[in-house]
């Protein structure tokens, strides 16, 4: 039967095709450098090397070039054959497929899609016991495909600085082969979560050396690959525990690079995501690495220029982190005020809302420790010139958690607050700026009637001397116009 498998065979790619594919294997994106290096020495984690051609069958078919072939189906043949059969397949499917063109090589690239496709029934299925070699070759024919060096990104292109680069306004960069990688994807997810495969015998292939590529990928421009990557990281996390220290430096990491270096964010709203899922997992107290990596990586990112494109997952991920332990709930309103924008209007609404979210898990003991440079912060945006602004920051008396927080601290928080909402009935120019400003100051009146006329008493007073201030400074430079007059003549 075996004879047979290997004389059986359609068209082969030239040999031109050949020489094309035959150091697919080597190809590597070097534009960022490997997070091997940033691993925590004290995990105690092996790193072993990637699989060597050693560990292949010493067989023709996996030393010569790989070639494009018709094969017989896997469930055609005995559970002997089945796994020669099987490394053939993927050692096949290491050849690369040129897509720049829908008429090159139709006939070889829909041999390898049907073959892919096989190959992930074939695992999902668990037809067949996939054993140490044969996971071999398929992360081998896996990598090959996957690990490539990736088209430069927009900016890259024109030489428009990365900040300048709104994704939002761009048509997102699609995969030409995706057909194909879609299906390697698919097939490395379902090796990676296959009850077949022990965890012991994956790592020898899923590696640190692996998973800092998979890492390099969420550069990739195209979103599709990049979910892709982020379900397969996430199972990754969740089945290889020796990995965990490890993927989470790397990711935290690649937030270093992005905030000191390239500025271009790319895949950091996905690798947001896995990081709000690891929180969740997280014990408390919280250790003392989780919270170093909140204050160093996780709040910067707050001060970047392409915040809106990941600000939801960043959000989760702070919120993520009070609910966990609510003592880092000072640590992290406070390091919302660090970075708090000072110019951009529409970015300072995505932290108005933000902070919404963590008053609402704060507790009452904490949210006492930063009560003043908060409100003093909330008062400047109830005085902001943009009513998107100050609309947003009037909308935090309609949450009752946090209304609640403010009556606690009423004492504190009405002075404060007092002067700005009056300014608003006073002088601002939007209309439903001064009907949310009235609202906000008849609930502080019935709140406290007496701490409520002691505000506009003081506040009174507080005019009656800036005014008299007034008066005198324009008296003084009337007086020194007068001298001026005088010398002159």
């Amino acid at each position: 039967m075996l004879n047979k498998i290997m004389k059986l065979g359609g068209k082969k790619f030239n040999k031109s095709d050949q020489d094309n594919t035959s150091g697919v294997n080597t190809v590597v994106r070097s534009s960022r450098p490997t997070t091997a290096a940033a691993t925590p020495s004290s995990t105690g984690e092996s790193q072993s090397a990637a699989p060597s051609p050693s560990q292949t069958p010493n067989h023709p078919m996996f030393t010569a070039p790989p070639s494009l072939e018709v094969l017989p189906l896997l469930k055609d043949v005995s559970s002997s054959d089945r796994p020669l059969l099987f490394m053939k397949k993927a050692h096949m499917c290491s050849c690369q497929c040129d897509f720049s063109d829908s008429l090159i090589m139709p006939r070889e690239k829909e041999i390898k899609r049907q073959t892919l496709l096989e190959l992930v029934d074939f695992l999902h299925s668990s037809s067949g016991k996939v054993n140490e070699t044969m996971q071999s070759e398929l992360i081998r024919m896996v990598s090959a495909n996957m690990f490539r060096c990736l088209p430069p990104a927009h900016y890259e292109n024109t030489g428009a600085p990365p900040e300048g680069n709104d994704p939002e306004e761009e048509e997102p960069y699609l995969e030409p082969w995706w057909p194909h990688l879609q299906l390697v994807y698919e097939l490395l997810l379902r090796y990676v979560v296959s009850s077949e495969i022990e965890p012991k015998t994956a790592k020898k292939f899923i590696n640190h050396t692996f998973v800092s590529r998979l890492l390099d990928l969420f550069d990739s421009e195209d979103p599709r690959e990049r979910e892709y990557l982020k379900t397969v990281l996430h199972r990754i996390y969740g089945k290889f525990i020796f990995h965990r220290p490890f993927i989470r430096c790397s990711i935290y990491n690649i937030f270093y690079k992005y905030l000191y270096e390239t500025e271009r964010c790319v895949g950091i709203g996905e690798l947001l995501e896995i990081i709000g899922s690891v929180i969740n997992g997280f014990t408390v107290p919280m250790r003392e690495e989780h919270v170093l990596y909140l204050v160093k990586a996780i709040l910067p990112l707050h001060k970047s220029k392409g915040i809106s494109i990941f600000h939801q997952q960043l959000s989760y991920c702070v919120v993520q982190f009070v609910e966990k332990d609510y003592k880092l709930a000072d640590t992290v309103i406070r390091g919302l005020l660090k970075y708090w924008p000072l110019t951009n209007c529409n970015k300072e609404v995505l932290f108005l809302g933000e902070l919404e979210e963590v008053l609402d898990v704060t507790e009452p003991s904490e949210f006492q420790h930063c009560v003043v440079p908060l409100f003093r912060q909330i008062g400047k945006c109830l005085n902001s010139a943009n009513f998107q602004v100050a609309e947003r920051a009037l909308f935090l008396w309609n949450n009752e958690h946090i209304v609640g927080l403010i009556a606690e601290n009423k004492d504190v928080i009405f002075p404060i607050i007092f002067e700005a909402l009056e300014r608003n009935m006073k002088g601002h120019w939007n209309q439903a700026v001064h009907g949310l400003s009235e609202n906000v100051r008849r609930m502080f009146m019935e709140m406290d009637t007496e701490l409520f006329e002691e505000c506009e008493k003081q506040h009174a007073e507080n005019e009656a001397k800036a005014s008299e201030l007034l008066e005198q400074r324009e008296m003084t430079w009337k007086r020194l116009e007068e001298a001026a007059s005088l010398a002159a003549n």
